[in-house]
Formats: structure tokens, C-alpha cells, sequence
């Protein structure tokens, strides 16, 4: 089975080489990639012991986040290497400040490159976050003696490990992995079913997170000027089906302030076509100038919406209206705001946990969910509105500080 895996990541090296010829995001990861191997030479020696933390992406990177932060406390003289699959991770990460000493791509998982790559420094710990596995890559770590963990585990019906030919990768990651750190009960038992039993639940690490993000300065330039006295729904991560929940909450009820932070920044130009008169966040150049007579707020930057939840009355948030994932539904509730989202999340557990709560509400549709932004900004419904922001609150509150868990079992 190690043969063929290792055609299968041949193939998919090769394929993802094509695919960069036409598809600029993949591109961005295959060069990148070209830069790994220098960037840790430049940075690590041989010896340097390294923390080392793998997000597939920014949403598990921010799940990773404070269990590697505790770590460096614990380990203040160890260096940090934090390592991304995807670009929309370490394109978002890269620019800001972070704790890590070098950030990079993880090399494809061939095991020649993956070795090589190894040989810079010393890992003594590392950990991965969710489900992003790699076989090359674990081997050669545990080769070298490193303890290897998982974070945020979050294991479901329809994964390899449960084939007959997922049964080989099963029995790797019995000899590799030290401890999984489950989000749920239900992925603890399923990893147990297959024989990972050194596995504890201590949940999902993204409440920590999103706690701390609460408790800083989340001030914003210029939204308090533009919402003005009026409620305001903030549309976080959105697609098309939530820019048409906006379009529709527009048309309908032009007293409510809207703000709209798209997923992708090439979504900026489609909605100035479908909102003309709306404010580009960009452009306000005065706090002078009368923003607040715009209804409509197009944030075309990065790195704002996390705050921009705080000025929010509700959120929708994007990617549950179709099978690209649904986005952090946390970030917002965090605040005590009731979030809209679409029923397309079979691999977010919270967001069963949120609707349980009463803390938010999906919906089979966009124009459903619509109907009950209006319901909820509508004066008469203040009773509810209030009810369910404090659920929300409540569901984020009441959750286990995991990374503290999780850092107790390590360190023992």
C-alpha cells in the first residue's frame, strides 16, 4: 500500500503542476512550495528545536492557534514552524503578525523531499490540526523520535479509515500519531472502531480562539459612523447565495445596515454591479464625509471581518448554501450574534450544537433565510433578537477551555 500511495502522490503532484498552468490559486501553492526547503535553511539550524504546527487552511490554523501559543509559552526557547496546504491559509497569515519564526508550504509528500525537508532542524513536537494526514511525513517524523499529536481531531463516516483500503493508513497512524485530541464524542468512537484508542475529547479549540478574539480591541474604522443608530447585519465570507439574502433584506427594509465582506476579493467588482449605490470600504477616505446615508458597506480588505462581527445586531455567514464548506459561525456568535447560515455543514459539528441553542438558524435556501433576517431586524421582533444573542453568547461562553486540555495532557 506505501507503493501505491506514493504513485498517488506522484499523480497528484503532477496534476496539481497542470492544473497551476490555468488556475492561479494552485499556482500560487506550487511556487510556493519551490520556497519551502530556503526558507527553514535561512532561518532553522540543525539543532534548533521547533515546534511545528500543520493547518491545511486558515480555519484550522485558527483552530491550532492557542494550543501552539501555550506551547510557546511553555517552550519559550523552541522556534515555531507553521506549514500550510492551502493557499487561502498561508496567503492570509503570511501578511500579518504571527508567532511563528517561518511560515511556508508543506512540501509535496514525496518521502525524498519530505526527508530533506526534516533534516533542517529538530522537531520535538508537532501536531496537525483537524484531519489534514500526510504518511511520508508522519514516518519520517516519528523516524526522528518526534511526538506527534493531533489537534481538534474531527473524524467522520465517510473517511478512507473506514474502507478496506484505509485499513493500511489506520495501522500508520497507530505507530505515528502519540495522542488525537478529539472535538467530539462521536469522533472519539469512531476512531476507537478502527483502533485509535489513544484518543481523549477535550473539544474544538476554535472557542478559545474566538474567545480571545472578543476580549481584544475590536474597533473598526468608520463602522460606527456608517450603522449610525440603525441595526446591522454583517454578511461574512459571503457567496452568491448570501448576496442575494442581502439583496433581498435591501429591497425590503432599506432602514437596516449592511455590511458585506465576500469571500474572495474578485467578488468586490459583481457587487458594485448588484449594489451600485454601495460604499466600497476602500474609498472612505474622511470620517467626515456623510457615510451613514449609505445603506450598504462593501469591505474589499482582508483581515477585518473577525471585527466586524462586533457591530453586527445578526451575521450570515457564507459557504453552507453550497458544497464549498461552511465558513466560522463562532467568530460571530462569539459576540452574542445570532448567525444565518445554510444547511450544508456535515462537517461542522458546532453548527448543530449552535442550532440546538437557539443561538442560530440554518436554512435549505437563500430566500428562507431572507425572510428571517427580516423577521429578526424587524422592530417588532426585539424580544427574539435579544433571546437569541444571548443564546448565543451562552453556546460560546459555556464551552471547555480545550487548549488548556489539551496542553495538560502533552506536558504530562
Amino acid at each position: 500500500m506505501a507503493f501505491l500511495y506514493n504513485i498517488f502522490i506522484g499523480l497528484l503532484t503532477f496534476g496539481m503542476k497542470v492544473f497551476a498552468l490555468i488556475n492561479d490559486k494552485t499556482k500560487k501553492g506550487v511556487e510556493g512550495r519551490k520556497q519551502s526547503l530556503d526558507k527553514v535553511k535561512s532561518v532553522f539550524t540543525k539543532t534548533d528545536k521547533v515546534i511545528w504546527m500543520h493547518a491545511a487552511s486558515l480555519g484550522e490554523y485558527e483552530q491550532g492557534l492557542p494550543v501552539l501559543e501555550k506551547l510557546k509559552e511553555n517552550f519559550p526557547q523552541h522556534k515555531v514552524l507553521v506549514t500550510f496546504f492551502s493557499p487561502s491559509g498561508y496567503e492570509n497569515v503570511v501578511k500579518k503578525k504571527h508567532i511563528a519564526d517561518v511560515i511556508c508550504y508543506l512540501p509535496f509528500d514525496k518521502k525524498s523531499t519530505v526527508k530533506e525537508f526534516i533534516s533542517q532542524f529538530n522537531t520535538e513536537l508537532f501536531f496537525t490540526v483537524k484531519y489534514d494526514y500526510w504518511y511520508n511525513l508522519l514516518a519520517e517524523l516519528k523516524n526522528k523520535g518526534t511526538k506527534i499529536y493531533v489537534i481538534s481531531a474531527l473524524f467522520y463516516e465517510r473517511q478512507s479509515f473506514f474502507t478496506s483500503y484505509g485499513k493500511w493508513f489506520v495501522k500508520q497512524l497507530k505507530k505515528d500519531v502519540d495522542w488525537f485530541f478529539h472535538q467530539t464524542q462521536f469522533s472519539l468512537a469512531l476512531a476507537k472502531s478502527v483502533g485509535l484508542i489513544k484518543s481523549s475529547v477535550t473539544g474544538d479549540t476554535r472557542f478559545d480562539r474566538v474567545k480571545q478574539l472578543r476580549d481584544r480591541n475590536n474597533h473598526v474604522d468608520f463602522i460606527a459612523d456608517f450603522k449610525g443608530d440603525h441595526k446591522a447585519v454583517v454578511f461574512g465570507s459571503s457567496w452568491q447565495a448570501e448576496e442575494k439574502i442581502a439583496e433581498v433584506v435591501s429591497r425590503k427594509n432599506n432602514r437596516v445596515k449592511l455590511i458585506i465582506a465576500p469571500h474572495e476579493l474578485k467578488r468586490v467588482e459583481h457587487l458594485k454591479n448588484m449594489f451600485p449605490d454601495a460604499l466600497l470600504y476602500s474609498e472612505i477616505q474622511n470620517p467626515q464625509q456623510p457615510i451613514n446615508n449609505a445603506q450598504i458597506l462593501i469591505i474589499d480588505s482582508i483581515g477585518l471581518l473577525s471585527k466586524l462581527y462586533s457591530y453586527a445586531d445578526a451575521a450570515v455567514v457564507g459557504g453552507g448554501f453550497h458544497d464549498a464548506g461552511l465558513h466560522n459561525i463562532l467568530e460571530a456568535a462569539t459576540f452574542g450574534v445570532p448567525v444565518i447560515f445554510g444547511n450544508h455543514y456535515k462537517k461542522n459539528p458546532e453548527a448543530d450544537d449552535l442550532n440546538a441553542a437557539n443561538g442560530g438558524k440554518s436554512f435549505p435556501d437563500e430566500y428562507t433565510a431572507a425572510e428571517f433576517v427580516l423577521f429578526l431586524m424587524n422592530e417588532d421582533n426585539q424580544e427574539e433578537l435579544t433571546e437569541m444573542s444571548q443564546n448565543a453568547a451562552k453556546f460560546v461562553n459555556g464551552k471547555p477551555d480545550s487548549s488548556k486540555m489539551i496542553l495538560q495532557k502533552i506536558l504530562s
